[in-house]
């Protein structure tokens, strides 16, 4: 086994297991705090595949600023516990079940079946990742869904906070 190969899968498994720790915790923010360390994980991975800006930006703007909000989310909405399981739609469960089973199914059927055909990463252009590069490409060629993703951000916030305020205003009487 190689170097890289032992890191992959060392980092893959702690991926996998954040993941499951973030679907399966009944508290609200060690489910963030979960999230969060599958975020640094991948960001490890774009740094192991020498995309050192966008590690830096997964790290600062989804493990940073993104989680600091979902935990300000949180706090202020005082949702740390979750649900009973009683709370669930009767449906949601076998629809889950079936669709995690399918997965399973692909990801089995790829790695046995399909794992000659995997296509190898190829040698990578030079300033692939770099700020200027990412810059380009994000306001040359993806500047109406830039902008039209951020409209949708302000209006989520709007409503989040509108929501917020009409529960408080409920609460008071």
């Amino acid at each position: 086994m190689t170097p890289e190969l032992i890191t992959f899968i060392l980092l893959a498994s702690i991926a996998v297991a954040s993941g499951l720790g973030m679907l399966f915790s009944r508290n609200a923010v060690y489910s963030a705090i979960y999230l969060i360390i599958n975020f640094i994980t991948v960001a490890v991975f774009y740094l192991l595949l020498g995309g050192a800006f966008i590690a830096v930006s997964q790290v600062a703007v989804y493990a940073g600023a993104i989680m600091v909000l979902f935990l300000f989310v949180i706090m202020l909405l005082g949702a740390e516990k979750l649900g009973r399981s009683g709370d669930t739609l009767p449906w949601q469960r076998p629809l889950a079940i079936i669709l995690g089973l399918g997965l399973v199914a692909e990801t089995l059927y790829i790695l046995f079946f399909q794992a000659g055909e995997l296509v190898a990463l190829k040698d990578l252009p030079e300033g692939f990742g770099s700020p200027s590069s990412v810059g380009s490409v994000l306001f040359q060629e993806y500047l109406l869904p830039f902008e039209v993703t951020s409209i949708l951000l302000l209006v989520a916030m709007i409503g989040a906070i509108i929501l917020t305020r009409q529960e408080k205003k409920n609460a008071g009487r």
